[in-house]
Parts: C-alpha cells; sequence; structure tokens
C-alpha cells in the first residue's frame, strides 16, 4: 500500500537516513535520559536519549541541548522521532516543559498522518516520556510532587489486554482517555493494539469493553448524543432512516477510504431492519478476499460504530 505522506514528512525520513548534517539519528552515550517505547515483534521501536545542561543548583532548570532517537520502523516513525528531535532542540526546553509536547504536535510539525500512521507520533510522545522519568531518577527530582504522573508502571502492574502488542489495560484506558478514542479502528490506529490476531477486540475485558466502560455502549452513547447528523434520536432503535443516515456516514468517512487507497469500493444497495446489503466494486469485486474484506472491515466497522446488531449481507453484480 502507497501512503500519502506530506512532503514535509518525506524530506525529514529522506535527510534522516542518509545522514544529512543536522538531522538526528543515533543514541546519545551516557545520556541523561533514555527512554523505549514499542517494541520489534510489533515492527515498530524507538529508542530516545536526550543530554541536559545542567542546572548548578535546581536540576529543575536543566535544558535539553541534544537529542538523539534510533528508530526501527517506517517512514512516518522515523519522520516522527526526527520531528519530535527537531522540536525539542529548538525549544531548549527542560525535560519536564519538553513533556508539553504531544502526538497531535509531532502530527501538526509533520503536515498530518495517514490515520492508520498516526500511533508513529505516539511512540515519541511515549519514548520521551520514559525518558523523561530517567532523568528525573537520575536527578532527584519527584515529578509526582510536581503533579507530573509518567505512568511508569503501567506496563509492570497492569493486566495485559493485547498480547500480540504487550499493552496493558491502564496503558490502552489513559491513551484512549487522551486521545478521545471512540473505536476500535481508531484504538488500532494510535497505538496498534488490536492489530494484529484481533483476539483483544470483543473478548471480555477487550477493546470493546473498555471503550464501553469509557464512552457507554454505543446504543447509550446514541441516546446521549441526541442527535445524528441533525436527525433526533429516540427510543431504543434508530428509525430505518436514522440508520441509513448513520450507515452513510460511517461508510464514507471510515471504511470507502479505506477500500479505495487499493483501488477498490462499495456500495449500499439496500438496509432492511440491521441487514445491511453491501455490493463490492473496483478492486474489491473480483478478489478473493471479499467474504474478509466484508466481515472484518465493513461489517465490523459498521458494528463498533453504529449498533451490534448490524450485520452485512453481500449482493452480486
Amino acid at each position: 500500500m502507497a501512503w500519502e505522506y506530506s512532503e514535509k514528512t518525506k524530506q525529514l525520513f529522506m535527510d534522516a537516513v542518509h545522514g544529512k548534517p543536522g538531522t538526528h539519528m543515533g543514541e546519545i552515550e551516557n545520556a541523561d535520559g533514555l527512554g523505549e517505547h514499542g517494541s520489534l515483534s510489533c515492527g515498530d521501536a524507538m529508542r530516545f536519549t536526550f543530554r541536559v545542561e545542567r542546572h548548578p543548583d535546581d536540576p529543575r532548570q536543566d535544558r535539553i541541548v541534544e537529542a538523539r532517537y534510533l528508530t526501527f520502523g517506517c517512514t512516518s516513525a522515523i519522520a516522527a522521532s526526527e520531528a519530535l528531535c527537531m522540536m525539542i532542540e529548538a525549544a531548549k526546553c527542560s525535560p519536564i516543559e519538553a513533556l508539553r509536547i504531544t502526538n497531535a504536535d509531532i502530527v501538526e510539525f509533520l503536515g498530518g498522518l495517514p490515520e492508520q500512521k498516526v500511533h508513529c507520533s505516539v511512540m515519541g510522545a511515549e519514548a520521551l516520556e520514559a525518558a523523561v522519568f530517567n532523568w528525573a531518577q537520575k536527578r532527584g527530582v519527584d515529578l509526582k510532587a510536581l503533579g507530573v504522573d509518567v505512568h511508569a508502571d503501567e506496563v509492570d502492574e497492569g493486566r495485559m489486554v493485547c498480547k500480540c502488542f504487550s499493552m496493558t489495560e491502564p496503558y490502552i484506558r489513559r491513551k484512549v482517555r487522551e486521545l478521545g478514542l471512540k473505536t476500535i479502528p481508531e484504538i488500532t490506529n494510535a497505538i496498534k493494539a488490536g492489530g494484529a490476531c484481533m483476539a483483544c477486540h470483543h473478548k471480555p475485558g477487550g477493546l470493546q469493553d473498555i471503550l464501553n466502560d469509557i464512552w457507554g455502549t454505543p446504543e447509550t452513547r446514541l441516546k446521549v448524543a441526541g442527535e445524528l447528523g441533525g436527525v433526533a434520536i429516540i427510543g431504543d432503535s434508530p428509525s430505518p432512516y436514522q440508520l441509513g443516515r448513520h450507515v452513510d456516514q460511517v461508510m464514507e468517512s471510515e471504511i470507502l477510504p479505506m477500500l479505495r487507497k487499493d483501488g477498490g469500493d462499495a456500495e449500499i444497495v439496500d438496509i432492511k431492519d440491521f441487514a445491511v446489503y453491501v455490493r463490492l466494486a473496483g478492486a474489491c469485486a473480483g478478489c478473493a478476499g471479499a467474504m474478509t474484506t466484508l466481515k472484518l472491515l465493513v461489517e465490523k466497522t459498521l458494528k463498533e460504530q453504529i449498533d451490534e446488531r448490524i450485520r452485512v449481507v453481500a449482493v452480486g453484480r
């Protein structure tokens, strides 16, 4: 799949891999702060180091003067790592001040990232947080006393939810709240959880249960929202018109962009009760994995975004 990267993302990636002067790929020996995030088993991993100019009296006023990274990953992972280092060095900030840099700031600096690559920016922000915690331990800075929580115990103490990517419940819950993630595809795009075997999607205590606990069930969310595209939701179930509007919205915003990236397409033929009749088109029409696409992409997304009762029925030409 050819991802649509911004020119800035592509340029930062090319500059970094070619070792252009002023880029930041590498590692600082005897670093003042060291943090890691991700793992080689999941396909993306980052080791982030920084060096500070130490304040003689107050370590809280240390200033980061150099930042480096070693990143195993794709174009966006390397570009996001490069962006993080550039932002930190340009700000000449303290380690504590550096924590204000969020993954959204990294994405904005890059001129945007494909939704499926947002996790690359999250990786950088998490590695930075781990490095600041490491610095604080070395310099005797009590982060909790300063009201800073870097969540150092999440991996060791939390229940494992996504075994493929070794992600715990406390970590997933925090990122769901921080990033406003409302669906399983959004979780996968942002932090990769659930992106491999998918066994954690709907198992007890899995991703959907976490979403329901934080935001409420899909049915509750529809009631609380009170309206859908300007149409009020009344009762326990949307009317056929309301359901059709919602299906159209999810198809246009979530499903069709994914299909069209690979030359595929789809159209809604009819909706009867909660049965959505879909005809695949383009490259998807004759694909051997057509039924998999319908079930794992179209039906799953509609269930997660709208109502668990939805089922997708394939329609031939």
